[in-house]
């Protein structure tokens, strides 16, 4: 099997370029950066996911959805482990009627033959209309958009994670979290188009420099001025220096610190994350005391009520089980939630959007 050099990490002089390559007119096409949305598409999104789950609550709106898509094929490339985001994925194709295949094993592949995984890459292209990657190496899905946009047919490519770079879709379904979380509804004003992440603060905990979704989810905070992110970790495992420099050029504040307790009653969210071992090279994580940065039951007498608790998980025993019952939970409506916010993404990425939103308000706004 052949290799290939991991790409570097982006540094923000070139991130505009590379946007402007993985977008068309404006708008996602290949899905690779949490750079590439905006605020404005980022609220879109948010109200399409709840357009979309409010539709599909009736056969009737469920039948319509599944007419859209119909004519597009998926592929899932999914050589990594993976349980909630290769569901989610299927479950949001299904949603939209769009028929799918998936090579989770390279043992499966002509990869065994010696094909290049390149060339596997180009032979998808051939029979499907998007491709939805998830992979151990950094910038490998990047390199399969640049490399497929040089091909005479490309097709959208998806980055279901990608090393420990970065994972978009779950930052934007992690922030369409966060907004049903944090927002009052109200019957003058319409979800999604005010900052309701103004004055709060979100706290990061664990194992921030390998976490891929902490890092995605920074870069989509940045576009809501005024909310606060604290870092919680063990000092080995801190957030790294390119998402802080990019906070301090977007005027975001921030705060290092590896005392989860210190901080709890002033969070309205919190963001746990798993310790990584399986980036370790010589089992370095052993010596690091994790139940510091762990969540009990007992420890939420001191949280707000309002406290919303995220994992985008698995989970170990950093977060204890007889949280899953209390209103601050919202772990298990973020699994959910992913179904929905990747069923806007491919609508959007596939211009059906449109179509939807004037569905909405033809049948369920009064």
């Amino acid at each position: 099997m052949q290799t290939m050099t991991p790409i570097p990490m982006p540094t923000h002089q070139d991130t505009a370029h590379r946007v402007t390559v993985l977008n068309r007119h404006d708008r996602p096409f290949h899905v690779v950066l949490a750079q590439q949305f905006d605020r404005p598409t980022i609220d879109q999104l948010c109200q399409l996911a709840d357009m979309i789950r409010t539709i599909g609550n009736a056969r009737q709106g469920s039948q319509f959805l599944r007419t859209l898509l119909s004519h597009r094929r998926a592929m899932l490339y999914f050589i990594q482990p993976s349980t909630r985001t290769f569901l989610s994925f299927t479950a949001a194709l299904q949603i939209l009627g769009v028929p799918y295949s998936d090579v989770r094993d390279r043992s499966t592949s002509s990869e065994v033959k010696g094909e290049s995984e390149d060339d596997t890459i180009r032979t998808f292209s051939q029979y499907f209309d998007m491709i939805i990657i998830r992979h151990p190496m950094e910038g490998f899905a990047e390199h399969v958009a640049t490399m497929l946009n040089a091909m005479p047919r490309t097709i959208p490519v998806v980055n279901a994670g990608s090393g420990k770079d970065q994972h978009p879709t779950q930052a934007l379904l992690d922030i369409y979290t966060l907004y049903r979380s944090f927002q009052e509804p109200s019957r003058t004003e319409p979800r999604y188009t005010r900052n309701v992440f103004a004055g709060k603060s979100i706290a990061f905990v664990g194992d921030l420099k390998r976490g891929r979704t902490v890092r995605s989810l920074a870069y989509l905070l940045c576009r809501y001025p005024g909310v606060r992110l604290v870092f919680v970790s063990p000092p080995e495992l801190r957030i790294g220096d390119d998402i802080l420099e990019y906070l301090t050029r977007h005027d975001i504040e921030y705060s290092l610190t590896d005392d989860l307790r210190d901080g709890l009653p002033e969070f309205d969210a919190i963001y746990m994350t798993r310790l990584q071992d399986e980036h370790d090279a010589a089992g370095e994580s052993k010596k690091i005391d994790y139940y510091r940065y762990s969540l009990s039951y007992d420890m939420m007498q001191h949280g707000k009520p309002t406290l919303a608790i995220l994992h985008p998980l698995p989970r170990r025993h950093e977060l204890d089980e007889q949280l899953d019952t209390l209103p601050q939970a919202k772990y298990w409506q973020q699994v959910r939630n992913g179904m929905w916010m990747r069923a806007a993404l491919t609508a959007t990425i596939f211009n059906v959007d449109t179509a939807i939103r004037d569905h909405y308000h033809a049948y369920y706004t009064f």
